[in-house]
Formats: structure tokens, C-alpha cells, sequence
């Protein structure tokens, strides 16, 4: 294949922001591109790591059948070393995930996003107690996805309703 040209390190901020544009362009794999060419030169810039688990989650739902960016993303959370970021960031995954498996409207899926919702709430709960003062991102999400509970009932049947019981992600 081809051996990928490196970016030099004085390039890193400029292409971070370049990253965020594309990703708000809705162009993720743009970002995803630039993410691993920062952390090629950076290997331990968290803010790369972060925008490259973004990007990856901006992906789900174009191949949500597959799961290979679900599990990629759930790579680059490994590498994530602040105990926050592992907790807030892997209830993005969760979240997010859901809601690609939600707007695919597959029979019978309610079950299943219903699980990865609340597996996202127990890791915003987790997120909530490690904040900062004045950071509400983690509470802000969790009631993102309570409100989505409520506006859809068919993802609360009788098995799974209240959130209870304990939830492990695959």
C-alpha cells in the first residue's frame, strides 16, 4: 500500500481545527484522516485521541451492520488516560451507537437500544462524580437520553423498563 507522508509538528493546532471543521461539515472520515496523522507525529496529544474517537462515532451510522467503528472507537477509548474522559467519552459511544441502531429501525431492536442507552446513562452517572465544577456535559447527555426513553415507550417494554438491573456492554 502507500507509506503515509507525516505531518510536520508545528502543523498539529492548525490541523486539529481542521479536524473540527470537517467534522462539523459532517465530512467525519476527512476528520477521522487528520486525527491519525496528528497522532502519527503526537502519539499522546489527548485532544487528537478525543476528535479521532468523535470522528469514529460520527461514522456509526453510515456502517452500523459491520460494528468495526464501534469497536475502533472503542480502541481509541482504551487509550484515553484521564478517568473522566474514559467515563464521559465511552457514554458517547453508547449513546451514540443507540441512536445508529435506533434510526435503522430493525424489528425487534427496541431491546438492544434500550441496552446501549443505559449502559450510556450508568457511564454518564460514572462521568458526573469525576467532573469538574461547572462541567454539566455528562448531565446534560444523560437527560438526552432519558428524554429519548420517554419520547419513544416502545424502547421501554417490560424486561428493561426503569433502567435496572445491571447492563455490560459487549
Amino acid at each position: 500500500m502507500f507509506e503515509m507522508k507525516r505531518l510536520s509538528k508545528e502543523a498539529v493546532t492548525a490541523a486539529l481545527q481542521k479536524a473540527e471543521r470537517y467534522r462539523l461539515l459532517n465530512e467525519p472520515s476527512e476528520a477521522e484522516s487528520i486525527c491519525r496523522d496528528v497522532l502519527q507525529v503526537d502519539p499522546g496529544n489527548a485532544e487528537a485521541r478525543v476528535a479521532l474517537l468523535l470522528a469514529l462515532t460520527d461514522q456509526f451510522g453510515s456502517g452500523v451492520g459491520s460494528g468495526s467503528e464501534l469497536t475502533a472507537a472503542r480502541a481509541v477509548l482504551a487509550e484515553l488516560t484521564d478517568p473522566y474522559h474514559r467515563a464521559y467519552y465511552g457514554g458517547i459511544i453508547c449513546e451514540r451507537w443507540a441512536k445508529a441502531l435506533f434510526h435503522r429501525h430493525a424489528l425487534g431492536s427496541g431491546d438492544v437500544v434500550h441496552h446501549w442507552l443505559a449502559e450510556a446513562m450508568k457511564l454518564y452517572e460514572a462521568a458526573e462524580g469525576l467532573r469538574r465544577p461547572g462541567d454539566d456535559d455528562a448531565i446534560l447527555r444523560w437527560n438526552a437520553c432519558a428524554r429519548l426513553l420517554e419520547r419513544h415507550p416502545e424502547l421501554l417494554t417490560p424486561r428493561n423498563e426503569g433502567l435496572g438491573g445491571p447492563i455490560t456492554s459487549e
